[in-house]
């Protein structure tokens, strides 16, 4: 068996708890710690965050103990059978990146290639929703549009970090939906596009199943980033199409605030967005929205 994990936060008798999942198979985060283990993390986590703190630490500690059991295949559930939650409950900041795809600017069409990553906040704490969770679609909004993008969660607390070193401080990635609502970029008020309409509506930013760490995820700016809806393909690219690569966007947001453990970055979406397509095409209650880059699962949204 593959040394490789993935962590997700999953629902369990209507309590929050970590599994850890292995090539299908996922079991408890708690059967693989220790009583000295739950007083340093202040008891069972209810999501990762706690093992973001001290990600140096935990990582090594899940590498070991992950290696020397024997119980995946015997004391586990099917990953299948999970009911998922975002990796992260409630992360300190939530910052999204805006046309950082080269073929998404050519699809929209954006006037200009930035020339750093632009970004804006999203409200972590009513924009989240785990795979396979429904998302209400605003009764003011008549152009609900989907974008796949690679989420970089950090795992330590850092301040201008220079590109070179910028991976250092990734802790592993996730799959996150950045849902949109085009209807207030279709008409573009004198002052600029209204981003708290445009993208924080409740439920706009599905995120997981899994988080991988680093280590286990390949080389960022180089997965393949597929999204589909109702079964029929609509995104089909790679990172590699990224304007600014991971370690450029981190380096470039830690020269402007402090990133913190648990943070969570999206990274900008490929063409094959709604909004772009000739005609026309967003989503409607009853559309199913599929996406998964590289090795990290298929999140899964369906549209209420």
């Amino acid at each position: 068996m593959s040394e490789a994990y993935r962590l997700a936060t999953v629902e369990q008798d209507g309590a929050a708890t970590v599994v850890v999942e292995r090539e299908g198979a996922a079991m408890p985060l708690a059967a693989l710690l220790e009583p000295g283990d739950l007083d340093r993390l202040g008891g069972t986590p209810a999501d990762i965050l706690p093992l973001l703190a001290d990600w140096a630490h935990w990582s090594a500690v899940l590498r070991d103990r992950i290696a020397a059991t024997s119980r995946f295949g015997e004391d586990t559930l099917p990953a299948a059978s999970l009911a998922f939650l975002p990796p992260i409950a409630l992360p300190r900041k939530l910052i999204c990146i805006g046309a950082n795809y080269h073929d998404h600017i050519a699809e929209m069409p954006i006037p200009i290639t930035p020339t750093y990553p632009y970004s804006f906040l999203m409200p972590p704490s009513t924009t989240l929703r785990g795979s396979g969770k429904p998302v209400e679609k605003p009764t003011i909004a008549e152009m609900m549009d989907y974008e796949a993008e690679l989420a970089v969660i950090i795992g330590k607390r850092c301040r201008d970090v220079p590109k070179e070193r910028a991976l250092n401080v990734v802790a592993g990635y996730a799959n996150f939906n950045d849902l949109s609502a085009r209807d207030w970029i279709a008409s573009r008020p004198p002052i600029g596009v209204d981003w708290v309409k445009h993208k924080c509506f409740d439920g706009f930013g599905p995120m997981g199943p899994y988080f991988v760490p680093s280590a286990f995820a390949g080389d960022p700016d180089a997965m393949p980033v597929h999204l589909s809806v109702n079964g029929v393909t609509k995104q089909d690219s790679s990172t590699a199409q990224m304007v600014y690569g991971v370690a450029e966007i981190v380096a470039h947001l830690s020269s402007i605030m402090t990133l913190e453990p648990g943070d969570v970055i999206a990274t900008g979406t490929p063409a094959g967005v709604g909004h772009g397509r000739k005609p026309p095409e967003y989503l409607q209650p009853g559309d199913v929205v599929r996406m998964e880059i590289g090795n990290l699962g298929e999140l899964v949204t369906p549209i209420v």
